[in-house]
């Protein structure tokens, strides 16, 4: 009788937007799935705080390439456009010099151009120069490879000769000071790699697609923030009779002999499956889910020995007034560049200076906050935990200097307009969020740490064990989260095959 069979179980560990996706995936392949959440509300990193009216998105707040989550919208059977009001946010970032000089960074190449000229005009022709290589590398690296598992040695190989072609050797930086000579320019059009956990310095020159990829698609923001996502992707899972369960810790991955069968929680029950997918961050997967003794290539000494990406200090802070001059994303850049990064990634200590991320979502969406009133949120990347640094006695006397500088900058008067705060920083990451070492992106990503070098899709170690998320292929931010999410497309078995 049709429908007797009961379909093949997934069990997703983490609700991240990676978790989710692979939810949502495997659920349009015939799944049964059941997501597991260690906090009390889905979301991950991307989880939302909401203090005296005002609502926080604790992670990503950058959207670009939202085809990916149309895409899931429509293995759902749904339209995002009726779930999701998706708006466009230009700039895409107002970029603040330590001299108060403002650069504003957009999709329009005239507007881009003037910019441009404004700041260096000898660097105009340069410019276009790298955005156009910044094409060439998108068309390989996102449209060909993002989505393609890279699990064998010959997956690596195979792409070899159009790695040299692209000059993937080169860092980021070293990439555009090819082209451009001015060096505030340089910084312009270098510091992307920050927002998905790299130094710009050592980060391969494979991430400037990201310039193209949002010239391409645009950077966008959506109504209610991102939270409204999540809670999207969720209504999609359940609606294809998923499940997804919070407060549910995920103690160790069982085994029968090397292959996955299922979890065992902190509370003691133990979930069957026929498939597991981890959307925790990698190296805690291994090192903390997975039984030692069936791990060859991810052993505690391989995880310790990798390079991680730098931590995150992160202030929510609300006010009791509206600062319109404030762009919905500034970049704020420190005196120092190269010797800040060397300190966070390199030196792996917490310097006095620092640069910032200001996410003032209430520019786009007013709903945010109560009426008269502003969201923000301020992000400065510091060293991982690696730094021995006591974010307990620290996290304070940081909140008051990067409180103090965006007084004396873009917000004049902030120490008395304060009505919501909270703060996160690495050592939260790791308890909390379980990110190894409190690296806020999972392994650097290096081109020693990326594609085949990176923890595969498909588990090398654990059969029926799956990885999705910013610590496996493609790598960090949201359209990378959501392309290993559509890897899983290629290496899950058919839930047809499994029964």
């Amino acid at each position: 009788m049709q429908g007797s069979t009961p379909k093949p179980h997934a069990v997703i560990i983490g609700s991240g937007f990676g978790g989710l996706a692979a939810a949502v995936r495997l659920g349009a392949r015939g799944y049964r799935v059941t997501v597991l959440e260690k906090l009390d509300a889905p979301g991950g990193r991307a989880y939302v705080h909401r203090i005296n009216g005002f609502t926080f998105d604790a992670g990503p707040t950058v959207i670009t390439a939202p085809f990916l989550l149309e895409e899931l919208w429509t293995l759902a059977g749904r339209r995002m456009s009726d779930d999701i009001d998706m708006r466009p946010v230009t700039p895409f970032y107002r970029i603040r010099f330590h001299d108060g000089a403002m650069f504003d960074y957009t999709g329009d190449a005239a507007a881009m151009r003037k910019e441009v000229e404004r700041l260096a005009p000898g660097d105009v022709a340069g410019y276009e120069r790298f955005l156009r290589t910044s094409e060439e590398i998108f068309k390989v690296g996102f449209e060909e490879l993002a989505h393609v598992p890279f699990g064998s040695w010959w997956d690596m190989a195979r792409i070899v000769p159009d790695m040299m072609k692209l000059e993937s050797y080169r860092s980021v930086y070293n990439l555009v000071a090819k082209h451009v000579k001015d060096d505030r320019l340089r910084q312009v059009m270098s510091f992307h790699p920050l927002l998905v956990g790299g130094n710009p310095f050592s980060t391969t020159s494979i991430y400037t697609l990201i310039a193209f990829l949002e010239r391409k698609w645009g950077v966008h923001f959506p109504m209610g923030g991102t939270g409204a996502l999540v809670k999207g992707l969720v209504r999609l899972i359940e609606g294809q009779g998923g499940e997804v369960r919070c407060n549910a810790e995920v103690k160790q991955i069982l085994l029968a002999g090397r292959k996955a069968r299922g979890v065992l929680l902190q509370s003691g029950e133990t979930i069957e499956a026929d498939v597991v997918v981890s959307n925790a961050d990698s190296a805690w997967t291994y090192r903390h889910l997975v039984d030692e003794n069936v791990r060859k290539r991810w052993t505690n000494e391989r995880l310790e020995k990798q390079r991680y990406s730098m931590g995150l200090f992160v202030w929510y802070f609300g006010t009791k007034r509206t600062y319109e001059n404030v762009a919905h994303h500034t970049i704020c850049l420190g005196p120092r560049y190269e010797g800040l990064l060397d300190d966070i990634f390199q030196r792996h200590v917490l310097a006095d200076d620092f640069s910032l991320y200001l996410h003032r979502p209430t520019a786009t969406d007013p709903s945010l906050a109560p009426t008269g009133c502003d969201t923000f949120y301020v992000l400065s990347p510091v060293p991982n935990l690696a730094s021995g640094t006591n974010w307990e006695k620290e996290a304070e006397p940081y909140r008051k200097r990067v409180e103090h500088y965006l007084a004396s900058t873009l917000m004049p008067g902030l120490d008395k307009e304060i009505v919501a705060s909270r703060v996160t920083h690495p050592q939260e990451f790791q308890d909390r969020l379980l990110s190894f070492r409190g690296a806020a992106f999972g392994m650097e990503p290096v081109l020693t740490q990326s594609a085949f070098f990176r923890p595969h899709n498909e588990s090398e170690d654990v059969e029926r064990l799956y990885i999705v998320g910013a610590g496996t292929h493609p790598g960090a931010g949201l359209p990378g989260v959501l392309s290993s999410a559509r890897v899983l497309d290629r290496v899950v078995p058919d839930a047809a095959s499994l029964h």
